[in-house]
């Protein structure tokens, strides 16, 4: 695949200059707004296309009739270092594998059946290479649970001054219901009453607007929803003397390229408040939808994570394994469905807690 960039006054109209070149089919890689020398904010769309496709669009069919000596010595080293790197992997997979470290195959396979992937295993496990620890399953057992926790990482809550709170995600995690336990929680159960608004972007959900109004309505909170990057504008300017904004967004399929390019279009906008993007992301995720949600959700630039749905899962593997493998901090947790009682701030203990429950259970 090849990455080409293309350049607009704002996302749409890029992503537009994309499908006249290349058709629908193109897969969207980042978007962003950056202010240029000239001091003008553009935006740049990047995709990926086959190599094939780009060079027929961008050269034209080009003509293999005549070879380069160069360029074919160059892909024969290419080749041969390819196969190195092949070789060194079977030896590393050969060790790790090996019918004589019983102890460590027993732990390595007991953790990835609990949803830990086997490359992050590896990796703690080389470091390990020669060491006793490997001998004795509780010593190892407790080190890749100390390595877990050391690679968790969690967003300190702070509402030191004024923010604004975008939560995004998949359709169904359960965002609205995260803002309204996160509103009940910043005007009445902090130290102090936070002056909270509610902003709702959400126009593509039948009935989200109404259970947002319903919310706001029973705390008695500012709620608004807009459906342009100029209602957003306005609507944040009307909302400036607020202590905290929470923004619902439109939940999306990590395939609709659409919607995320309306998104972004939102997230990118000029203001003067910081803009918080957080990823609400479900405890029951599913292995396999893993690097399709982060790969379509990251180009927003994801602040923290708030995980969802701990109550419909005893089986925290998966979870881990997402949070270890892209680093991404954890801000919340939403352990039920009672507004405001069914959130607390992130914890690694909390999660580690109910991981080591299911290790129990193997």
């Amino acid at each position: 695949m090849v990455n080409e960039t293309f350049v607009a006054a704002d996302p749409k109209s890029a992503y537009e200059q994309a499908i006249k070149k290349y058709g629908e089919g193109v897969e969207l890689v980042s978007a962003k707004q950056i202010k240029y020398e000239d001091g003008k904010l553009r935006s740049e769309v990047s995709i990926a296309v086959p190599k094939d496709l780009f060079m027929e669009k961008s050269f034209g069919k080009i003509s293999t009739e005549h070879s380069d000596p160069e360029k074919e010595e160059d892909e024969a080293l290419l080749a041969e270092l390819g196969e190195l790197k092949k070789q060194l992997s079977l030896m590393k997979e050969e060790m790790l594998d090996s019918e004589d470290e019983s102890v460590m195959q027993t732990v390595k396979k007991l953790f990835m059946k609990k949803g830990i992937a086997k490359p992050w295993l590896d990796d703690v496990l080389m470091s390990l290479m020669g060491s006793n620890i490997l001998d004795d399953a509780t010593l190892l057992v407790s080190y890749l649970l100390e390595e877990i926790d050391e690679n968790l990482e969690v967003r300190k809550e702070t509402l030191d001054e004024p923010k604004i709170m975008m939560l995004v995600g998949p359709t169904g995690v359960g965002k609205t219901t995260t803002i309204a336990k996160l509103a009940a929680r910043y005007a009445y159960l902090m130290d102090r009453p936070y002056k909270v608004a509610l902003l709702n972007l959400d126009s593509y959900k039948v009935g989200a607007f109404e259970q947002l109004a319903h919310y706001a309505d029973i705390m008695q909170l500012e709620h608004i929803t807009v459906d342009s990057v100029e209602d957003f504008t306005a609507g944040l300017e009307a909302l400036d003397d607020y202590d905290v904004i929470l923004v619902d967004t439109a939940g999306m399929s990590p395939y609709d390229t659409k919607k995320f390019i309306k998104t972004v279009e939102f997230v990118q906008t000029d203001i003067p408040r910081k803009l918080e993007v957080n990823l609400v992301f479900s405890a029951t995720v599913k292995y396999e939808d893993m690097d399709d949600i982060y790969n379509n959700f990251s180009f927003l630039d994801i602040d923290s994570v708030m995980i969802s749905k701990f109550d419909e899962t005893k089986h925290f593997g998966t979870l881990l394994n997402f949070m270890l493998l892209y680093k991404l901090p954890m801000s919340y947790f939403s352990t039920g469905q009672e507004v405001p009682d069914d959130l607390m701030v992130a914890s690694k203990e909390y999660l580690l807690e109910q991981f080591i429950g299911d290790l129990d259970e193997a």
